[in-house]
């Protein structure tokens, strides 16, 4: 925030306390010395005003008290009491500007009218119509422009919580049309490959073993995979009614070794030859860290039996350093030659894998090694 905006924000009176006492300080420097120079009181009177404002500059009840009391000083041994009377109406305008009830104001007022008009008032030669109608406007001024400041302040505060709320409500708006989409298109088609799946597993005659492990295999894989879209689309139309269901948002610490335990045979018996050197601290994780540690286990190991074959031998290793999480899975790149920089396939595991990393403030790094392909990272303890 440049110093534009300091000078209207109502929590930061520093600036705006400093550009009065650079003002007082041209005023007693340059304006008095054309006529009469400051005498030592007024540079005393001054000096108090000035220190005690920055001192109390974000305690605006006590440096209206403050000011008040030096400016009535101020009128009773000076002939020029300026400096005081403008450090009295400031700070009663900054009394103004934060005031959470208009009730401090009433008050600060009615004691500075109070002060003049006991200390200022005889004495002066003016009448007391003359001194009300000064008054009106010495007091006037800065309770108008504190008042307005507030006020804009206010309405700005109002105006990015609405802004705020449309936001809420554009993304729970496009939350629903990703639910009815995944919902009435890729759950629909998922139950029905399960189903088909299962049909088949139970009419086709005669087959081995093998194959029926393959059929349960793809039926099992299925139906947990129609089981998590479904839990996602209840997330994506209410994400406040499941934010306790740590199967949505994280998973629970101790079952971390058996998930990625579990991913390990899923990617075995898709063929993969997968060798795995998993840390039993891992055990230990906090649980964002953990689902975060599961879902990119499943997607590397997903991706090397995509593009390197059932013939690929991966090395999984999750290691816990202090409280970072090392975590790499490599393959040697199976029959193939070494991959380009982005996998085919458009590359969209990769990147949702590097997003999820960004957010637990880890980097991931992904490309050739050797023939094959490597994806690591290393996720900070801070993070979580």
């Amino acid at each position: 925030m440049g110093w534009a905006g300091r000078l209207f924000n109502v929590r930061d009176t520093l600036p705006r306390m400093i550009l009065l006492e650079i003002s007082g300080l041209s005023y007693l420097l340059v304006s008095c010395r054309t006529e009469t120079p400051p005498t030592g009181p007024q540079w005393v009177l001054a000096v108090l005003a000035f220190a005690l404002g920055l001192l109390l500059h974000n305690r605006q009840p006590v440096n209206l008290a403050v000011q008040t009391v030096l400016f009535a000083v101020a009128l009773s041994v000076l002939d020029d009491s300026t400096i005081n009377q403008v450090g009295t109406g400031w700070a009663l305008g900054e009394l103004a500007f934060w005031a959470p009830r208009f009730a401090y104001v009433w008050v600060g007022a009615g004691s500075v009218a109070a002060v003049y008009l006991i200390f200022g008032l005889p004495g002066s030669g003016v009448s007391v119509t003359e001194a009300i109608v000064g008054l009106g406007t010495n007091l006037g001024l800065p309770i108008l422009l504190g008042t307005v400041g507030r006020t804009n302040q206010q309405l700005a505060v109002q105006a990015m919580r609405r802004a705020e709320s449309e936001q809420r409500a554009a993304r729970a708006d496009e939350r629903s049309a990703i639910a009815r989409e995944l919902h009435d298109v890729v759950a629909h088609h998922v139950a029905s490959m399960v189903l088909r799946v299962g049909v088949a597993r139970h009419v086709l005659p005669g087959i081995g073993p093998e194959t029926a492990a393959v059929f349960d295999d793809v039926h099992r894989t299925g139906t947990a995979a129609l089981a998590d879209l479904r839990r996602l689309v209840a997330v994506l139309r209410d994400p406040d009614g499941v934010r306790g269901d740590a199967a949505l948002t994280a998973i629970e610490p101790s079952a971390l070794p058996a998930a990625l335990d579990g991913a390990v045979e899923t990617a075995r018996r898709a063929g993969v030859i997968v060798e795995a050197e998993i840390d039993p601290a891992v055990g230990g994780l906090d649980a964002v860290r953990g689902l975060a540690v599961l879902r990119l286990t499943q997607e590397a190991l997903t991706n090397v039996a995509k593009h390197a074959g059932p013939s690929a031998t991966a090395r999984l290793r999750v290691s816990v350093s202090g409280a970072d999480v090392d975590w790499e899975v490599a393959d040697d790149g199976g029959a193939r030659v070494a991959r380009t920089e982005t996998p085919p396939g458009g590359g969209h595991g990769l990147t949702g894998m590097r997003e999820r990393v960004e957010v637990l403030g880890g980097v991931l790094t992904a490309g050739p090694s050797g023939r094959g392909w490597r994806v690591g990272t290393v996720l900070p303890g801070e993070a979580s």
